[in-house]
């Protein structure tokens, strides 16, 4: 039954996630694909960018539903339902689900798999499986935003602290020996995929050309950080 959950946890997860919110607002509110424009990536900063605020809340909303929705379907279906459970309770279960909904968005299998870049996803799922840590990731994101002025490097810096502050929220705050270490290692997965998928902005750092939060897009530069 465990490898059942596991396989079920996987697929609907990766199907789920391959939903794209950007895709699928723009196509409905703007009949366009937001990947032919600006930076062509399927996120939101660039749907804030290309079609302003309207759409881009709708995307915001629709991402915030479906990284929520992930978790708790998956831990409805493999706790309450199979009645099956790793490591003492059902919170491995929801970074496995939060972790494989990310690769989802980031890879859609129904667009060709180019997505987003998978931060405000994994931001929602966190929220649900560990708010204390999403709190403190979150607080990291804007303090490095609000210091730096780039959107990027507080991506980075949340996707690095993720699973530190996994390991010790889950080992010194709430007590929960048995999961820390695969829930970290998830976290750490999870982390390492959002850094990954800024590459770009990392170059554009080290040339000085990474545009700041709040200021306008260069014509020339077509690459930006996305969710």
């Amino acid at each position: 039954m465990s490898y059942l959950a596991i396989a079920f946890t996987v697929v609907f997860s990766y199907l789920f996630g391959s939903l794209n919110s950007a895709i699928l607002v723009c196509k409905a509110w703007k009949h366009k694909d937001i990947r032919d424009y600006g930076s062509n990536n399927a996120g939101l900063t660039n749907v804030l960018r290309v079609f302003g605020k309207g759409p881009a809340l709708a995307t915001l909303v629709f991402d915030l539903v479906k990284g929520v929705a992930a978790v708790i379907i998956c831990r409805i279906v493999v706790t309450d339902v199979m009645g099956v459970t790793f490591f003492g309770d059902d919170k491995f279960i929801g970074y496995l689900a939060g972790f494989i909904v990310m690769l989802g968005h980031i890879f859609p299998v129904f667009y060709g798999f180019h997505g987003g870049k998978g931060v405000l996803l994994a931001a929602t799922t966190l929220l649900t499986i560990d708010p204390l840590t999403c709190a403190l990731s979150v607080g990291t994101f804007i303090l490095l935003v609000a210091i730096t002025k780039y959107v990027s490097v507080g991506s980075i810096a949340a996707a690095i602290s993720y699973p530190i502050f996994t390991f010790i929220v889950q080992t010194f705050i709430i007590k929960y020996p048995e999961g820390v270490i695969p829930n970290t290692i998830v976290a750490a997965m999870i982390g390492a995929v959002i850094v990954y998928m800024h590459k770009p902005n990392i170059q554009r750092l080290m040339n000085g050309t990474e545009n700041k939060f709040g200021s306008k897009k260069k014509k020339t530069d077509e690459s930006e950080n996305n969710t």
